[in-house]
């Protein structure tokens, strides 16, 4: 069977949560759980054919009820942060959770990636899927609107995990949908991942200020350590950017809404290699700067600063406050669709 389906524990309340494993014919799995639309694993092959697990997170389910930096949830309504928590919208101010510092951060309190989503299988017997479902009704977490998001994951057998978002919604809404998951490619042989080669297909990113706000200022990467147009490790130039790589960068698209290559990823070691596909024009590109070593992940292994990354594909932080950049209000009578798509291959060196 391609798509297995078992019980990941029940919630405090005593709801069941489910774990589906998404296997396609060269052997590689990824693991969903229905509870945050989490992705726990995503387990590929190395350049010897062994077999490695590429994502942190956790063995089982408890630990993702509890604080965790969101380790491969969908996170919602909005990705990243909106200023102060607040946003005017048709001339009416709304007021969020601030859960990061003076701003609203992933959604807020809960969010998406802290709830029990509905599953389904979907995909096909050669291209194994899950779909699950969310309704988040009007208020929450202080957003207007009750909205419906479904999130699908496929498994190809080109080695692809393809991500596809849909919502609709009641009345006009903020809505940016991503995937946190915290990559490592070399599946726990490595330290952490500043040896990973990456490359953003991006010229520009927004500036931020201390609290991690976009100032408007869409800045060229060009002569700065911000700059992966061309392959850089992670940890070259990291000393120079201060805190570390935590920005959202412009995606040069062909054209808007084109799936398009967003990102690639090369880890020396193991010969793994990623690339990001995606549909929206940004990517936060995060390097695991606030792992301090507290968390213990899956097989005892301790998450130290820098030990995975995240790209996350998404419309830029603070857009419902920022006119110039592109809109993230969903609309009634419009469907939201975004998709993205991570694919796994090794290379004998980059």
């Amino acid at each position: 069977m391609n798509l297995q389906k078992v019980s990941f524990g029940k919630l405090s309340d005593g709801r069941e949560v489910q774990l589906y494993t998404l296997t396609n014919k060269n052997g590689m799995t990824v693991k969903i759980t229905n509870y945050g639309a989490i992705v726990t694993s995503i387990v590929t092959p190395d350049k010897t054919g062994k077999m490695g697990d590429v994502v942190l997170g956790f063995d089982s389910l408890k630990p993702y009820t509890g604080e965790h930096p969101y380790f491969g949830a969908v996170v919602g309504r909005y990705g990243n942060r909106i200023a102060k928590g607040k946003f005017t919208l048709d001339g009416k101010t709304y007021t969020l959770a601030t859960n990061n510092g003076e701003n609203h951060l992933h959604g807020g309190i809960m969010g998406f990636g802290k709830v029990l989503w509905d599953a389904q299988e979907a995909g096909t017997a050669d291209e194994p899927g899950v779909k699950l479902t969310y309704v988040s009704k009007d208020g929450e977490e202080g957003y207007p609107g009750t909205l419906t998001s479904t999130v699908t994951y496929t498994l190809t057998n080109d080695n692809e995990l393809k991500i596809a978002y849909t919502a609709q919604t009641d009345k006009a809404t903020p809505l940016n949908l991503t995937n946190h998951s915290y990559f490592n490619l070399a599946a726990g042989q490595a330290q952490d991942a500043l040896n990973h080669v990456v490359t953003l297909n991006a010229d520009r990113y927004t500036v931020i200020d201390k609290g991690f706000i976009p100032t408007g200022e869409l800045r060229p990467v060009k002569g700065t350590p911000m700059d992966f147009t061309q392959p850089h490790p992670i940890g070259e130039r990291i000393a120079q950017v201060e805190g570390g790589y935590d920005h959202n960068y412009v995606l040069n698209k062909p054209s808007e809404k084109e799936m398009s290559l967003a990102a690639t990823v090369y880890e020396p070691g193991s010969g793994r290699y990623m690339e990001v596909f995606t549909t929206q024009p940004g990517v936060q590109f995060y390097s695991g700067n606030f792992l301090d070593g507290k968390l213990t992940g899956k097989n005892g292994a301790v998450y130290k600063k820098h030990y995975g990354f995240c790209l996350e594909t998404q419309h830029f932080p603070d857009s419902p406050n920022q006119s110039k950049f592109p809109s993230s209000i969903l609309k009634p009578g419009e469907t939201y669709n975004e998709a993205t798509t991570y694919k796994f291959s090794v290379k004998q060196q980059q």
